[in-house]
């Protein structure tokens, strides 16, 4: 097996550079040596970073209860599905599952829970932690493998993500304030380390602002086709039900702002935040905030209504609002109240990650 640094260096040979975008695919998802595709402790005290499942099982507890609140509401309550994508190692699925299981036993027996998985090594690890559900859980590489060999190509119920596309693949563009232009920064090889370098012949597509004759020289930008692409195409097969995704990331207004220059591309290491993102292929994680304006276009041109975008804090105090007269949250003792602590304080994670939330209508009850 060839080393992350040989492999991206040969490729590099080939035409004297590659975008920041292979760079990235290669660096995180090659099946040799891609980082979410041979270490499974990434996540936690041990790994490089925490996330809102590593906190413990109140996330997917409190995710279930407003996925069950969700369900009920839909009229037709067959062959109803929950969608995961990017389930790593399927912890937040079994934290969904057994909440169901435990409090909405009527909506987990009917329920079908698929997750979106591509990588055969990370359905491995999926696979083992949700032995225990048996035929309720079930695989699928793509939306398009999902809808093969049904009747009518749309999904009734959830589709969601939790801290997926922002580790989509990235195209980085640099300002010339001189000449008024955008540069796509690519990667090319010096010596034994990577250096950034600017591609003359890429077409950024970037359309002009009105801000651009005040941006400072060398600002950077981030874009993320991939991610837009994989919203609409969630939104087109949504029949009925609701679409998600909890992320780092931000709206059009927040892109260019003087505390930005250098972009929101990001390495994370042994919980360090780097931005030598060109350091230690296949060893760290990158990630670059996702631009949710551009997801809620492409979900309104799909023909979704925009419920809500909010923090991660409002989203999760709207369910404990709505958790408040029932049972459950009287169940709650000292480790669930630190979770939620760490999950809303804004200097944690409640600040950091947004939420935007689109619904399509069952087209049968618009109809009627």
């Amino acid at each position: 097996m060839k080393m992350p640094i040989t492999a991206i260096r040969e490729e590099i040979e080939k035409k004297g550079h590659i975008t920041f975008n292979r760079f990235m695919e290669m660096a995180l998802y090659c099946p040799d040596f891609g980082y979410y595709e041979t270490n499974r402790a990434i996540v936690g005290r041990s790994g490089d970073f925490y996330t809102s499942v590593s906190t413990g099982s109140l996330f997917g507890q409190m995710l279930a209860f407003q996925f069950a609140a969700w369900l009920s509401e839909l009229p037709d309550q067959k062959n109803l599905r929950i969608i995961e994508a990017g389930a790593h190692d399927g912890r937040l699925a079994k934290d969904i599952l057994e909440a169901l299981q435990s409090t909405h036993p009527a909506v987990f027996d009917q329920i079908s829970y698929f997750i979106l998985e591509p990588s055969e090594q990370r359905r491995t690890w999926q696979e083992t932690t949700l032995k225990s559900f048996g035929t309720k859980t079930c695989w699928k590489r793509s939306f398009s493998e999902l809808n093969q060999g049904a009747a009518m190509p749309a999904q009734a119920g959830i589709i969601f993500s939790n801290e997926l596309l922002d580790a989509f693949p990235i195209h980085r563009f640099i300002w010339n304030a001189a000449e008024r232009q955008w540069a796509e920064l690519g990667v090319a090889a010096d010596g034994e380390e990577f250096k950034w370098t600017k591609i003359s012949d890429s077409d950024p597509g970037i359309p002009p602002s009105p801000l651009d004759s005040v941006l400072p020289d060398n600002y950077i930008i981030e874009t993320c086709p991939a991610a837009v692409a994989w919203w609409r195409e969630a939104a087109g097969v949504l029949q009925a039900g609701k679409l998600l995704t909890i992320d780092y990331g931000m709206t059009d207004d927040e892109v260019f702002n003087p505390a930005r220059l250098k972009g929101t591309l990001r390495a994370y290491y042994q919980h360090h935040v780097t931005d030598d993102v060109l350091a230690r292929p296949g060893e760290q994680d990158l990630t670059a905030h996702i631009n949710f304006s551009s997801l809620q276009q492409a979900g309104e041109a799909a023909g979704l209504t925009t419920d809500a975008y909010l923090t991660q804090a409002q989203f999760l105090t709207r369910i404990l609002s709505a958790l408040a007269p029932t049972p459950i949250l009287r169940s709650w003792g000292a480790p669930q109240t630190r979770q939620f602590q760490t999950l809303t304080h804004p200097e944690h994670l409640g600040r950091s990650f947004k939420v935007l939330i689109q619904s399509r209508q069952n087209p049968a009850s618009e109809q009627g």
